[in-house]
């Protein structure tokens, strides 16, 4: 496919803007399109998310970006007092909510839309905080950043799931042909939006990866900064804390 993906690189709209357009969009597929396009393995990666927060014995769990609430809900199985979903789209979150209303979990669960980069919360209010696949559509990577800080409490955890580029042939070779043939012809496919899994690729290829990724956490002040790559490289955790 050799349209360039102007419609949210270039738009008057600001990227969160973009970003909130976009989501809603594509909300609707977007749990069946990740299962297609991850071949399942995201939730491989979301379990591992899960435990390294569950080691730390959280009581109050925040999980920004969301999106449709895979991972808010899998922390519900757990003795925690206190589960957030954040999500800039409205859209991704009605569908959250609806799991949440036939899973029988809303006294456990609170979804809220709203900016990750400036959140209601008071200073120190969670114990853990996790962001899957959704550091890398922050406007501003440094200020949402400086804003999770903010509302993790001393001592507290951050843990980060996302994409990244394999180093080593012939996975990264792999890796390159799969986004940017596979990934926009399923998004293309089984999607209304035309461009939003072009966006998504991209995105990913560009995000500031493993040790880069890793200074920008410490720069921004946390500590005990590590990551750890998953499926030869194709996503990567990050784990620090306050």
């Amino acid at each position: 496919m050799s349209e360039k993906v102007k419609p949210y690189k270039e738009s008057d709209l600001n990227k969160k803007k973009q970003v909130e357009k976009m989501f809603d969009t594509i909300s609707g597929n977007y749990d069946g399109l990740n299962r297609v396009i991850s071949l399942g393995i995201d939730r491989k990666w979301r379990k591992k998310v899960i435990k390294f927060v569950m080691e730390t014995n959280p009581e109050t769990v925040l999980d920004i970006a969301t999106g449709t609430g895979d991972l808010a809900i899998s922390f519900a199985q757990f003795d925690i007092k206190k589960i957030v979903g954040f999500d800039l789209s409205e859209g991704m979150l009605s569908i959250a909510r609806k799991k949440v209303i036939k899973q029988k979990l809303t006294d456990k669960i609170d979804f809220i839309q709203g900016d990750s980069e400036e959140m209601p919360f008071e200073d120190n209010s969670f114990d853990a905080i996790t962001v899957a696949f959704g550091v890398r559509n922050f406007e501003n990577l440094e200020k949402g950043l400086s804003e999770i800080l903010r509302v993790l409490k001393p001592g507290g955890t951050f843990v980060v799931l996302e994409t990244s580029v394999p180093t080593k042939v012939p996975f990264k070779q792999g890796y390159f042909f799969h986004t940017k043939y596979i990934l926009p012809l399923v998004g293309k496919l089984f999607s209304k939006d035309k461009v939003a899994y072009n966006y998504l690729s991209e995105s990913a290829s560009v995000f500031p990866h493993g040790e880069n990724f890793n200074n920008i956490l410490r720069k921004i002040g946390f500590k005990e900064v590590k990551n750890k790559p998953q499926t030869f490289g194709v996503a990567s955790i990050y784990l620090a804390s306050k």
